[in-house]
């Protein structure tokens, strides 16, 4: 029987361990994932009917020490309707006609939503225009004035 290694899309299982990168600094060992199977719907015929291709991973946010406490909020924050009240992430994959496909679409899915939860935007610093912009919006703004003082009718015109 033929042993198969599991590693997160794109990863490279290191010293035999399984693991799926998230973020540098962020790894999640495949044992915290679990995964289960059922009947997807949908085209495939007859062989929708007997295999079961549907993905179904489950990954306890709260329990996972991979995470640190920080972590584990920030996802809880930005992905609150998607972990159920138990603290569990759910996410499903039946769109492949392969349980191996679907495996690691919804692998692929699952480290790209903790990409993005965990992704931290730069901090915008407030900052002033400088003298020489300020000086060109004057400057533009009394040159639009002239110009629709000109249009303006004059007092004798208005007899």
């Amino acid at each position: 029987m033929q042993q198969t290694q599991e590693t997160c899309p794109g990863q490279q299982s290191a010293n035999r361990r399984q693991w799926c990168d998230i973020v540098p600094g962020v790894r999640i060992p495949l044992s915290e994932i679990s995964f289960s199977f059922s009947r997807s719907s949908g085209s495939g015929g007859q062989h929708v009917n007997k295999v079961n291709t549907r993905v179904t991973l489950r990954f306890a946010v709260d329990s996972s020490p991979s995470l640190s406490a920080e972590q584990k909020a920030l996802i809880r924050k930005r992905l609150a309707s998607r972990i159920s009240r138990q603290g569990v992430l759910q996410l499903h994959a039946d769109q492949r006609r392969s349980q191996r496909a679907n495996r690691e679409e919804v692998l692929q899915r699952f480290a790209l939503l903790l990409r993005r939860a965990l992704h931290r935007d730069k901090i915008r610093h407030r900052t002033q225009p400088g003298r020489s912009a300020r000086e060109r919006r004057l400057k533009a703004k009394k040159l639009r004035s002239r110009l629709k003082a000109q249009r303006r009718r004059s007092d004798y015109d208005r007899d």
